[in-house]
């Protein structure tokens, strides 16, 4: 049987695990707000762990903290940093608003740890209390934004774009490697006129370099950090100085150029950098659905579809169909961009939650943001290096579709006019020939005029 400690705060006492580093705020939270089974992720408490390590610092630096007790804050906040206190937060997404319960989660882990480290007693709030000395200079009303844009930042640089550089190498490897695959370009599904795979995944390729450019453009209004603000902007309780100094430490840390916001009450009452990234992230996820699908059909049949391409086989593709195998990598990017754009609507509506000075819907921001992140960098991953490095060209059916397309008549126009070239597409079609038959049978041009003008 577990055994318990009690612990007061302002609404009474509350009974918390011996062993828990957390306290009476989160064990409410805990037990009053069980919605669910999704906790914050774990980025997002690791960027408010990289706040509470600077406000430590700066505090001291500021004469607000004596050094053992800064010392002991920016250790303890080095280790949840570490991942080493992760079983310790518990909070769940769906929690007030502002999250409060998660702000206040970390400050009773780090008071916590400090006083285990200077006592040799965890929990408790002497000689470092939660509010007092971890939480000082802060508020969650600007700790929690702050730490949104830190783990999404952050998230966007280390994994997100490594990812789709991956995946747009990949695409550009395979736009050389066919670029004399000639084949059948299509317009609204049907036969348009020819091009190369090459040229085709190239396309692919400037999709996701500009995806790369559009993450690129949004840096700057992440960048900018509510932390400072306080209650609703004013800076009430904190140091003048110490918002500036707080995110210069974060920015050394990180190799990111944070810094203060312009305008504190936008950087509370509003979320749009949120909403902002997540519809990057959205455009993103488009243009990884888009690859995807057409890769795939590209890839369908292999005897009876599109086949101009060969997908690598990955794993059985029917529990009733001995032999078939599916394209089990593009099918799950699209579940994801599925999972992005929904994750976009949410976000959407979180970002109308800013209610005078604060947004109240922080948490499923934090959650449904950095999900999104890691899904797409997974899904970047997974594409480039399950399925688009080992995609072959099947250079005879591309070959054989062309001869049979009716499009071929296109290149025609110049020679004998729209009307005449219509007119043999038309009989092509009815008769079941190919084009280049009709135009031998006709007589129209001179054999050598065909080859040409067919291959050109």
């Amino acid at each position: 049987m577990a055994n318990f400690r009690e612990e007061k705060d302002t609404m009474g006492i509350v009974r918390v695990p011996e062993n828990a580093h957390y306290g009476a705020q989160t064990q409410r939270a805990v037990e009053n707000i069980a919605i669910g089974d999704l906790k914050m992720p774990r980025d997002f408490i690791r960027a408010l762990a990289l706040i509470k390590a600077a406000a430590a610092e700066v505090n001291r630096r500021l004469g607000l903290l004596d050094p053992e007790r800064s010392e002991a804050i920016a250790a303890a906040a080095r280790e949840v940093l570490e991942g080493r206190w992760d079983d310790q937060f518990l909070v769940g997404v769906f929690q007030t608003g502002s999250g409060t319960s998660s702000n206040m989660n970390i400050n009773e882990v780090i008071a916590s740890r400090a006083n285990e480290m200077l006592t040799g007693r965890k929990g408790g709030k002497a000689p470092v209390h939660p509010n007092d000395h971890v939480n000082l200079g802060q508020s969650s009303n600007d700790a929690v934004p702050s730490a949104i844009h830190i783990a999404a930042l952050q998230s966007i640089r280390s994994r997100l774009v490594p990812a789709l550089h991956r995946l747009q190498e990949a695409l550009s490897a395979k736009a050389e490697a066919f670029a004399d695959v000639r084949k059948i370009g299509r317009t609204h599904l049907q036969d348009a006129v020819p091009m190369t795979l090459g040229q085709e995944f190239s396309g692919y390729a400037r999709q996701v370099e500009l995806g790369i450019e559009r993450l690129a453009s949004i840096e700057p209004r992440l960048a900018e950090l509510a932390l400072g603000g306080t209650a609703v902007g004013t800076g009430v309780n904190a140091h003048p100085e110490f918002a500036a100094a707080a995110i210069a430490w974060i920015a050394r840390a990180t190799g990111i150029d944070f810094r203060k916001a312009r305008n504190h009450f936008e950087a509370q009452a509003a979320r749009d950098a949120a909403v902002e990234a997540s519809g990057t992230l959205k455009t993103v996820a488009v243009s990884l659905a888009k690859i995807a699908n057409d890769v795939r059909w590209l890839g369908s049949g292999p005897r009876c579809g599109i086949g101009e391409i060969r997908l690598p086989s990955l794993q059985p593709g029917s529990s009733i169909m001995p032999g078939k195998v599916n394209p089990v990598i593009p099918e799950a990017v699209l579940q994801v961009a599925a999972q992005v754009a929904g994750s976009d609507t949410t976000i959407t509506l979180c970002g109308q939650g800013g209610n005078f000075e604060l947004n109240t819907m922080m948490p499923l921001i934090a959650h449904h943001l950095l999900q999104s992140i890691g899904l797409l960098a997974d899904a970047a991953v997974a594409l480039a290096d399950k399925c688009i490095t080992g995609i072959a060209a099947n250079r005879e059916a591309c070959a054989a579709l062309i001869e049979r397309s009716l499009a071929l008549v296109t290149g025609l126009v110049p020679r004998i006019g729209y009307d005449r070239a219509a007119e043999v597409a038309l009989n092509a079609y009815a008769t079941g020939r190919t084009v280049r038959e009709v135009l031998l049978e006709e007589k129209l041009l001179p054999k050598e005029d065909i080859d040409a003008l067919l291959t050109s």
